[in-house]
């Protein structure tokens, strides 16, 4: 994609842009962050030189989930939070842990409700994938690992779902790191249209809307994965080897029922669940966030995302937007897994 149309299609998305798995619309006003600076120029990172396994997955009974995730860390260190998105995986993360680790914190990284072992504990729950359900499922983590309070951060739906504990649970969030900033909406908002070459880039979102669009996720869920992997992250040189470790986790039973519903959810397609109506009504005045907030977005993001100053003063307290150098895409923690941990460890700081 030329430099020139990504510049069109960051002016045309301007406010009301979302991120990859779920940004708001409806940003109107245009803000300057509290503080800005770019972060040192990560490089081009290759798959080969990462880290490509965790310590065994644990399990835990959490919500209406079996939640498996990786931990790393001393078991008395500060808790850090660490949330994927779609479709990636936990491996976003598996260069980011060992370094927090050996600062000292205690790093949690779950796979999200349909993806890799995580499974529901019920075959009659809903498989829903709205914002509000997945950010209760984060919460019921914190609470089955007794957890009070943790650094939380992420990024696409990961970053989505941080922005909303840090919003309507901050005594639960120390402090907040999001990629692409604040990503939360609303289905009234996503009913505004966006100018047609800002809706193209959301061309899957609407294939997923059709009968045809399930069906082909289902039939071919690497091959859709790998395509938006490199559309998202166009200067990322990921191996097979590296796509093959997190598309393992879209083998999933729920990954495909989730995942639609996720999209036609926000299209107001499919309905949510009643328990979750009061928490929608919430982020649907799209609330401020007071704890400590870094945001940070890659240089080379090629997924749509709003631009910084669309969603500065949304953050009310300490507050830095950082942009990550280097031809860095949309998975930024594994593409520039140290400027994504230097923000955790900052961000602690504020």
């Amino acid at each position: 994609m030329s430099d020139q149309i990504n510049q069109q299609r960051r002016s045309l998305l301007g406010a009301t842009a979302l991120g990859l798995a779920l940004a708001p619309f409806g940003l109107a006003t245009l803000a300057h962050a509290q503080a800005s600076s770019p972060a040192p120029s990560a490089g081009k990172r290759v798959a080969a030189n990462s880290h490509t396994s965790f310590k065994p997955l644990k399990h835990v009974k959490a919500g209406v989930l079996d939640v498996a995730y990786a931990e790393d860390g001393p078991a008395n260190g500060k808790p850090v939070l660490l949330l994927h998105g779609w479709p990636y995986d936990i491996y976003s993360f598996v260069d980011v842990a060992p370094i927090l680790a050996a600062a000292g914190y205690r790093v949690i990284i779950p796979y999200l409700r349909g993806y890799g072992d995580t499974r529901f504990l019920s075959a009659d729950t809903k498989r829903n994938g709205q914002q509000a359900a997945l950010a209760t499922d984060a919460i019921a983590l914190l609470d089955a690992l007794k957890i009070d309070q943790a650094i939380v951060a992420g990024f696409d739906w990961g970053a989505r779902t941080a922005d909303i504990l840090a919003a309507l649970w901050p005594q639960r969030c120390k402090a907040l790191v999001s990629v692409s900033g604040y990503l939360i909406g609303s289905q009234e908002a996503n009913r505004a249209p966006l100018p047609p070459k800002a809706e193209l880039q959301w061309w899957y979102q609407f294939y997923f809307a059709t009968e045809r669009g399930e069906a082909g996720y289902a039939k071919y869920t690497h091959d859709f994965a790998r395509l938006i992997w490199q559309l998202a992250s166009p200067q990322w040189a990921f191996d097979d080897a590296t796509f093959a470790r997190s598309a393992a986790a879209l083998d999933n039973p729920d990954q495909v029922a989730v995942a639609i519903h996720n999209y036609r959810w926000r299209l107001g397609l499919a309905e949510g669940e009643a328990k979750y109506d009061a928490l929608e009504k919430q982020l649907a005045a799209l609330p401020g966030i007071g704890v400590p907030t870094i945001t940070l977005e890659g240089d080379a993001n090629g997924a749509p995302h709003p631009e910084p100053g669309a969603y500065a003063k949304r953050f009310t307290g300490r507050y830095e937007h950082r942009q990550v150098n280097g031809g860095i895409g949309h998975n930024l923690p594994q593409e520039a897994p140290e400027a994504f941990a230097k923000a955790v460890i900052d961000v602690d700081k504020f």
